[in-house]
């Protein structure tokens, strides 16, 4: 996760462009030649991808841009220490 990438993810690409690339990833990782290195670029990419969706609607619920991308961190760096 690169909160630089999901800042540029989210303010140069709206929300439906955002979730069709992540549909068609997500698509992507079901077939069976994917590769494990494959799968951790691809997961890199979800993570970021999800993040821009996620700050986008922080945004529009009226969080300022800069506190919606450290709380979508903060959020998830909250999760991976459970």
């Amino acid at each position: 996760m690169k909160l630089p990438v999901i800042k540029h993810l989210q303010r140069n690409n709206d929300v439906s462009k955002l979730e069709n690339t992540i549909d068609v990833l997500e698509s992507f990782t079901e077939h069976r030649s994917v590769s494990e290195e494959e799968m951790d670029v691809i997961g890199e990419l979800l993570t970021n991808l999800c993040g821009a969706v996620e700050v986008h609607k922080m945004i529009e619920d009226g969080t300022p841009e800069r506190d919606a991308a450290n709380n979508f961190v903060k959020k998830v760096l909250g999760s991976i220490d459970k």
